[in-house]
This record gives structure tokens, sequence and C-alpha cells, in this order.
């Protein structure tokens, strides 16, 4: 969140923790209330609509007028956690920012109840209405998904991919020897220019929260998509003796999805903030999002199987076209690291594949290869990636219906990764 540093220990608190706050909050109130002291009330305290019996002067008995109660805690105990959280209310560009806030703050709705406030959202609109917006504010434009660029823009960047896979597999379709070589070595290295091009701009970009170190995983796993299956198959028969099959299909599938793939997430962002702003709790928006969110990885996969139906079915593309979709909407949403994690761990788990069946050469070491063999002979070459593609997919979107579920997973500026 802009203008706010990052909690050290972000999400739900306890119930003692939300009690702790809320006291601070108090004590924060009284010390600005001493500041600025109420006048004291030294009327005597007298009755309405009774009148005064005449004083006795000789059996009269002095009447002490009661004391005023000790006021326990301020009148106010919003102003409190205004002044501690100014630098961010002034900035915000709107009430959900701040709920987003302070949502990674560990405010609850059972928290903001002690500020006496129904739920995170109302006591956020009520710190925006009182702190007013500096012209810092004001003058700063709200990014949205496009992130500047337009519709045309990053429209084009998502469709770049597939046109250039398009183009490159066409090409080697037509020639051949030296000529083929230079040709797949050319559409490589456009796609891999037309993929970056297209993660930075539009709802796939990271805000520059992102982990380089994902590129590189992406790469491969779109690599052993192209030729993983043919050498995995060439190592379990003694070889390879020479160069292996190579199957294009399946990445001119996933070179095809990025577009339609960077509308689903620009349906879910949208949609997402929309029930955001209708929303009047945490609990209640965390329940819209999550069925919102799985009908968008089920669109997009549905897109993806029609696509690998006309360019080379594939079910190790499948699971790792959802696989790289969930990673990314993470990314976006400000998990990069979380999702750069789950592609390391799949990319590991393939080399892993590859190296038993290597190791299982040496005397002795047979068993090694067992789960990988076993597995080839029963559904092909194409289940290893689709087993461990699909598993780690699972996983992730378990992980995201839980993260991006999050109010603060939808601000204007994407949170901070959570461990």
């Amino acid at each position: 969140m802009r203008g706010s540093a990052a909690p050290t220990s972000p999400g739900p608190w306890n119930t003692r923790s939300e009690a702790l706050l809320a006291a601070q909050a108090l004590t924060a109130g009284q010390a600005t209330d001493a500041e600025h002291p109420e006048p004291a009330d030294t009327a005597p305290a007298q009755e309405t609509g009774r009148p005064r019996p005449p004083a006795d002067t000789a059996h009269d008995t002095p009447q002490t007028t009661p004391a005023r109660p000790v006021r326990r805690g301020p009148a106010d105990p919003v102003r409190a956690l205004m002044h501690r959280h100014r630098d961010l209310c002034e900035r915000a560009v709107d009430a959900l920012e701040i709920a987003a806030e302070l949502e990674v703050h560990g405010v609850t709705d059972r928290t903001a109840a002690r500020f006496r406030h129904r739920d995170v959202f109302s006591l956020a609109e009520e710190l925006y209405a009182r702190v007013p917006r500096g012209t810092g504010a004001a003058a700063r434009p709200a990014p949205e998904d496009g992130a500047g660029t337009g519709w045309a823009g990053w429209a084009t960047a998502a469709v770049a991919p597939g046109a250039v896979a398009a183009l490159a597999g066409t090409g080697l379709a037509f020639t051949e020897g030296s000529v083929r070589l230079a040709v797949g070595v050319a559409g490589a290295l456009g796609l891999t220019v037309a993929l970056a091009l297209a993660v930075r701009r539009g709802p796939l970009r990271t805000a520059g929260r992102g982990v380089p170190a994902a590129r590189v995983w992406t790469l491969w796993l779109l690599a052993y998509a192209l030729g993983g299956d043919g050498l995995l198959g060439e190592l379990l028969t003694g070889g390879p003796d020479g160069g292996w099959a190579l199957t294009p299909g399946p990445v001119l599938g996933l070179a095809l999805s990025v577009a339609p793939g960077a509308w689903c997430a620009h349906l879910f962002a949208t949609r997402a903030r929309r029930r955001l702003a209708a929303s009047r709790g945490l609990e209640d928006f965390a329940a819209g999002t999550r069925p919102l969110l799985l009908a968008t990885v089920a669109l997009h996969t549905a897109v993806l199987a029609g696509l690998l139906a006309l360019t080379g079915f594939a079910p190790g593309a499948l699971a790792l076209g959802a696989l790289l979709l969930v990673a990314r909407l993470l990314a976006a949403h400000g998990f990069a690291r979380t999702a750069a994690d789950a592609l390391a761990g799949v990319c590991a788990a393939q080399a892993l594949a590859l190296a038993t069946v290597l190791a299982a050469r040496l005397p002795g070491c047979d068993l090694l290869a067992a789960p990988v063999r076993t597995l080839v002979d029963t559904w092909g070459p194409g289940a290893v990636p689709a087993v461990i593609c699909g598993a780690a997919a699972l996983g992730l979107l378990a992980h995201a219906t839980a993260a991006l579920s999050r109010a603060s997973a939808h601000a204007r500026v994407p949170a901070h990764d959570t461990p």
C-alpha cells in the first residue's frame, strides 16, 4: 500500500491482540484529550422541574454536590487510530485503500466494533472523511489494470505471444535443415520477448514487485512442454542417441492462451474491486471472492483446452496453463514470492524426474526410475508433467483462495507478499 510501511506480522489477530490494539488506541486518545482538555463543568447540579425548598437555618445540613464521574477513556476512540495512520489516510485514493491497509495491520470487524463501528469498511470511511487529503493525493492518478497504457496497449501485448508462436510454427512446418534451426531459434527468442512484454502491461503486470527468477522458471517450463516428453522417452529407451522429437503444438496453445488469460485476470480484478466496494464486512467479501477466483481459473482452463484441441492436446500443457495463470494472479496481487517458489518447485520436480532415469543406469540403482517408468508405461511421457504441474496448480489454487480473498490483495497498489 502506498505511503505505509509493511507490518511485521500481517494477518488476522487473535482476541488478545485485538484487545491490546483497542487499549493502545484508548491510551493514545487519552493523551490527545490531555493536550486539548474539555472545559470543566463547575456549575452546581440542580434538579429540573422541582422548586428548591427553603432552607431551614436551624436544622439545615450542608448539602454536598455529587462528584462528577471520572471519564474512562476518550470520547472519540477513532481519533487515536486516525493519528496513528494519518499518512495513510492523507495519501489514500479512496476509503477502500484504507480498509485494505487496516486489514494488513490486523484490524478485523471485531476490532472495528471496539472503535464503535460495525465493520472495517465503516471505520475506513470515517477515517477517509475526517482526514483532509493533501495536494499530492488529489493530483495522483488512480492506476487501473491497464497501467495507463489503455485497452489497445495491453491487448496488443497479450496477443503478441500467440502471433509470434504461430509465425514460428508456420516457419518450422515449411523449412528444413539449417534454415529450420534458424527459424526455431528466432521463434524462441521472439516468443521470450513477447511473453516479457505481455506480463509487463495490463492485468498481468506485477507493478515492480515481481521476482526475476520466476522468468527463468517459466522459460524452463515452456521448454519442457516443447521437448521434455520426447527427451524423457529417449532416456527411458537408453538414449538419446541424437536429437529427440519436439512438440510445438502445446507451446503454441499456451502462447495463444495468454490473451484470454489476461482478459480473465482483468475480469477477476474488476469484479473483485466491485465486490469490495459493495461488501460490508471482510467475511462477506471473502465469501464472494472465492467462487469468483475458481470461476476465473475454470474459464481460462476451458478456453485453453479448446486451443490445445486445435494445436495439439497435451494434459501436461493443460495443467501447466492453469498453474501459470494462478501463479500470475498471485504475483499481480502482491504474492510474487509465493508464485515464484511454486514454479521453482515444479521445475525441480521435472528435473528430478529426468535425473532419476539417468541415475537408474548406474549399477544397483534401477529402483530410482521405477516411479517414472511406471507412470510413463501406464499413461505415456505426458503424464509426468501433468501430475507434477497439476498437483502444484491445485496446491497454489488452494493458497490463492485464501490470499486473494483478502481485501488487502485488491488495493490499487499490490500488497506485500506474506510467507
